[in-house]
């Protein structure tokens, strides 16, 4: 069975935040809340976890994941970032955007598009989000909670604890999240180029 963490969304307790960490660190996937819907995400260099989250998600190599982390800094450890790519990251995260950027040698190569070599990141923001990332120290990987079959995102945490009790480790009840997705912009281009609107205003990426 899962585990299921109540963390308050505004004050995380840092007990149940460093237990989370654990938890991650030991290869379990686990369901956290995000500034969008919900998302399961596991360590960047579990290749077990990762494929295992794949499973679950029901996608093949070829969908993009998520990078999950703390800060811009972060995000140029794993992918390139020139002036003007960074002027747009600047200007939207924390928040809930996910970019699509050219992969570093830095990044797992089973983590970025086989024949792109590029990979989604995001800076999330919300707390208990943030609070995870700044315990475990590096980022996550992960993808949004819509299970195989579903036409919308799970985002009431006791459903997904009833769903995937027995496939993931542990689920983070941080309230209800929406339904909607972050908006995903590729940046690999001479221009931005929306590839999906969801939560994110796309006009700040002149779109």
């Amino acid at each position: 069975m899962s585990q299921y963490f109540q963390i308050h969304p505004e004050n995380p307790q840092a007990r149940l935040i460093k237990q989370a960490a654990q938890i991650v660190g030991a290869g379990g996937i686990i369901a956290i809340p995000t500034d969008s819907a919900y998302a399961l995400v596991c360590r960047l260099d579990d290749k077990a976890a990762v494929e295992k989250l794949r499973r679950i998600r029901g996608v093949d190599e070829k969908h993009h994941l998520t990078l999950l982390a703390r800060d811009l800094s972060e995000i140029a450890l794993y992918a390139r970032v020139d002036n003007t790519q960074y002027r747009l990251l600047k200007a939207t995260m924390p928040g809930p955007y996910t970019v699509i950027l050219e992969a570093t040698r830095e990044l797992p190569r089973r983590l970025s598009h086989p024949s792109r070599k590029t990979i989604g990141l995001r800076v999330p923001e919300n707390r208990i989000t943030l609070a995870l990332l700044e315990e475990l120290g590096e980022p996550l990987i992960g993808t949004t909670l819509q299970l195989p079959g579903d036409d919308h995102m799970l985002s009431d945490p006791e459903e997904v604890r009833e769903r995937l009790d027995k496939q993931i480790e542990l689920v983070i009840d941080g309230g209800a999240g929406t339904l909607e997705p972050t908006t995903v912009v590729d940046l690999t281009g001479p221009s931005p180029e929306l590839v999906r609107e969801g939560r994110g205003d796309p006009s700040v990426f002149g779109l």
